[in-house]
């Protein structure tokens, strides 16, 4: 038996009672980084024979493994954090463990995606987890291109000396969307900032990017806009506005409702503003 082992994305205490139990029974644990997986196995005590499986030596392995499944042993993958496969190692075992024909079970835990979608607030029935978009400028313009037309929440993750070019890159294929970035999830300095992308853009000129981050833009809404006229959405922020809502939360809860950039809104409220 193969089990998928997702272990905590940065607070040790997010890992399930089940995970633990598999590992403390396991022959073998596979490991992305055994020296990063070491201290996570030393917290809790558990001490078992630990091997590397990483992008580089996955497909090298792969054959010794599934002997050794053949074999009847029991063999725990772990990644560095959160779920193996999912833009880390594992997936091309978890593949050829299937054609095979041997017996696998993922076991459910954290996962920064679902996190960092459920902090961004845009929830849909539909979501689209992409990962980490193409290094190269050019080549990532291409990918979001393809992407630009979904109408539903994308979600990305990025290194923090990419994340500017990322930022920049998203604005110019798919317009000034919402968008949410979160950093460092489950850790010590966790942070979610939301807004429009030219608002997140001048944050990070200002603040140097650091940790690891999620980034949640909210979907293609074109045909929703397209329907929406600008006499809606003033009558909707005057009637908000009459209810004793302050004209900044009014601007907010308009933004997130029709799904329109702030800056867009804001600028119809100050046509109110002209008027009064």
């Amino acid at each position: 038996m193969l089990y998928i082992c997702p272990t905590p994305i940065g607070n040790l205490e997010d890992i399930t009672l089940r995970v633990l139990r598999v590992l403390q029974e396991v022959d073998l644990i596979l490991a992305e980084d055994t020296r990063h997986s070491g201290q996570l196995l030393h917290h809790y005590q558990i001490s078992k024979p630990l091997d590397s499986l990483h992008e580089h030596n996955e497909k090298d392995k792969t054959e010794k493994i599934l002997a050794m499944l053949r074999g009847g042993q029991k063999i725990a993958l772990i990644s560095d954090a959160g779920m193996p496969g999912i833009s880390d190692p594992g997936a091309w075992l978890i593949k050829e463990v299937i054609a095979a024909g041997l017996s696998l079970q993922v076991l459910p835990g954290a996962n920064a995606a679902l996190v960092a979608y459920l902090q961004s607030g845009f929830l849909t029935p539909h979501f689209l987890y992409y990962g980490f978009l193409p290094r190269r400028s050019k080549d990532r313009i291409q990918a979001l291109e393809e992407l630009r037309g979904i109408p539903f929440p994308l979600i990305f993750y990025e290194a923090p000396h990419r994340l500017k070019a990322t930022l920049e890159d998203l604005r110019v294929v798919l317009g000034d969307r919402s968008v949410s970035i979160s950093r460092e999830l489950t850790k010590r300095f966790e942070e979610t900032k939301r807004g429009s992308l030219t608002e997140l853009i001048e944050f990070y000129q200002e603040h140097n990017p650091r940790g690891e981050f999620v980034v949640t833009v909210d979907g293609a809404q074109g045909d929703l806009q397209e329907k929406i006229t600008e006499d809606d959405v003033l009558q909707s922020l005057k009637t908000l506005i009459s209810s004793g809502l302050s004209r900044k939360t009014a601007i907010n809860q308009i933004s997130a409702e029709y799904r329109l950039p702030k800056n867009r809104v804001y600028e119809l409220a100050l046509m109110l503003k002209s008027e009064d």
